[in-house]
């Protein structure tokens, strides 16, 4: 098991959960774009397989060390757990299950990354903002996406409970990759990690779209620019940008503090639904965002109120 670095650069901190933050809030957009034109589970080869050479070739030509078993073992592991195992059944669960209920679905993760983080029980437990601030963000999910999601489960609805309970398996998978990524692969050169964590994910998806038949008949010529476009997008920020910089986040921080990504995402993607899409945005909505927000703060500066609330305690003490 890893220690926690604590050391890391407070500025190099804050970029990062701003790349994981935002560039993953953009990828819902760019996923539904590429998987109008690609079959999903081949975008998904096509995405990780692309990165994770990518990365390689990179590696290669700075001279990294790219093979050490015990180290690139534990990567595929944790890289199929999250990018396959996570994103796989976020793509299968998509076809039948609203993006209300997904949203909601996939912002449990903060939930079962502090469930199964047994080694950090008594840390996050004890913790009154940490759990707080988990149940205040998860209720302004609610508040986000209520609206819609009363709608999905309206008279007409074809939402299948199946499809979300794959959607429950996959961010449970997430979590868990997540956390072996931690505790695990953290090993080693991260860009190399990250590497073998992309090619075992990409390997993975391609047996599952030969089974779905993906690859019969499938003009790539007739594929549209905007397609490609996006997958291009979701292999450089969505892939080696955001992915990296998360990866990274796990080893210098608290998994809780990382995981407040899934709560931060949807706030990214409804606003840039807003201002790109001309989306209406309702005063639920709006104060949902807020609440989330606020979540998201009182989680990430648990440590800066803690200390605060020591110091006036030690002042009262000593006042008396």
């Amino acid at each position: 098991m890893t220690t926690q670095n604590t050391k890391a650069s407070t500025l190099l901190v804050i970029i990062a959960f701003a790349l994981v933050y935002v560039v993953w809030g953009s990828t819902y957009f760019f996923i539904q774009i590429a998987v109008k034109g690609i079959p999903p589970f081949m975008m998904g080869a096509m995405r990780f397989l692309a990165s994770g050479l990518l990365l390689f070739t990179w590696c290669l030509f700075t001279g990294k060390k790219l093979w050490i078993a015990k180290n690139n073992i534990h990567s595929a592991i944790s890289g199929a757990l999250m990018l396959f195992g996570g994103t796989g059944c976020l793509i299968w669960a998509e076809r039948t299950v609203p993006s209300a209920v997904t949203a909601i679905l996939v912002s449990a993760a903060p939930i079962w990354f502090i469930l199964m983080d047994v080694s950090h029980w008594k840390v996050n437990f004890k913790n009154t903002y940490t759990i707080v601030g988990l149940i205040i963000g998860f209720a302004g999910i609610m508040l986000l996406f209520g609206e819609q999601l009363s709608k999905s489960f309206g008279v007409n609805s074809t939402t299948h409970i199946s499809d979300m309970i794959i959607l429950v398996i996959g961010s449970i998978s997430w979590s868990a990759g997540s956390l072996y990524s931690k505790y695990k692969a953290s090993d080693g050169e991260a860009s190399v990690n990250t590497t073998w964590q992309m090619i075992a994910a990409g390997v993975a998806f391609v047996p599952f779209s030969l089974l779905h038949g993906e690859f019969t008949g499938i003009d790539f010529a007739a594929i549209p620019a905007s397609a490609w476009w996006a997958v291009a997008y979701l292999v450089i920020f969505g892939s080696i940008v955001a992915f990296s910089a998360y990866v990274w986040l796990l080893s210098v921080r608290s998994a809780t503090q990382v995981s407040t990504y899934a709560y931060v995402n949807p706030v990214i993607a409804v606003i840039l639904g807003v201002a790109f899409a001309h989306e209406n945005i309702s005063l639920l909505q709006i104060l949902g965002l807020v609440v989330i927000l606020g979540s998201v703060l009182l989680i990430n500066f648990t440590k800066y109120f803690k200390t605060k609330t020591e110091q006036v305690s030690q002042a009262e003490i000593a006042e008396a």
